[in-house]
């Protein structure tokens, strides 16, 4: 089966050579930063839709790390368009970070919907060098959808626990590969480069749970499941969360 891969992977190519050309010609990654923020939005709406019950569940704990007034610093990494706003419990103040400055815009929207959250600041930068934030000054940091597209997990999650004060907590909810051996996991492999270009970078085919495990957290609640998704191929996801 494995031979197979690389064929399939040759004939989708071909299929969408003009953005395999505009990435070899180095004009890609400027379109796909402009125009993914728009596709999120939409995306959003359906992911938020199929896993709502979800997210309601990952983040019902989150006031548990509130300090005794009820405040609570919350730094979301990756925001992307806001889509979590709405989970978050009344008290939180948000500090986003995100490397594409196209979605400003649209998180500057959602925060304005979400008048039970106080908005600190958006800062672009990666998630594996956001040294613009103190060491142990976050409750919490939250992403989804993110750990797979950075380029380096290992770094990212360094990242993470600097920034978190003791006793605090990293939330995740993340698509991950399929199990070998079946057939989604086959048309992971042969989609992976299409998509890596396609959505900014995100990569089907990551074990994101063996980079968590890895992690110097003190505690970790991890969770597999398959996501009641439409889409198939995002179907693996893992969610839970880490204490520091």
């Amino acid at each position: 089966m494995a031979f197979v891969v690389p064929i399939f992977q040759l004939a989708i190519s071909v299929a969408v050579f003009p953005i395999f050309l505009l990435h070899f010609l180095g004009l890609w990654n400027w379109i796909c930063k402009k125009l993914f923020p728009f596709f999120m939005v939409q995306f959003t709406k359906s992911y938020n839709k199929e896993m709502s019950s979800k997210k309601q569940e990952l983040f019902s704990n989150l006031p548990n790390f509130a300090e005794s007034s009820g405040k609570l610093a919350l730094m979301e990494v990756g925001c992307g368009t806001g889509a979590n706003f709405k989970f978050y419990p009344p008290g939180c103040t948000i500090t986003c970070v995100d490397p594409n400055p196209n979605f400003e815009k649209f998180l500057i929207q959602s925060i304005a919907e979400c008048r039970h959250l106080q908005f600190e600041r958006f800062l672009v930068a990666s998630g594996e060098d956001m040294h613009q934030i103190a060491d142990n000054s976050m409750d919490v940091v939250v992403c989804t959808l993110v750990l797979c597209s950075v380029q380096n997990q290992e770094k990212f999650l360094k990242e993470v626990h600097r920034v978190l004060r003791p006793g605090g907590a990293f939330y995740f909810m993340e698509h991950v590969a399929a199990e070998p051996s079946t057939w989604n996991f086959f048309w992971q492999q042969v989609l992976q480069p299409t998509w890596h270009l396609l959505f900014d970078g995100c990569n089907l085919t990551r074990e994101t749970w063996k980079a968590l495990e890895q992690a110097s957290f003190s505690k970790l609640n991890l969770q597999h499941l398959q996501a009641p998704l439409s889409w198939k191929i995002v179907r693996p996801h893992i969610l839970g969360y880490a204490m520091k």
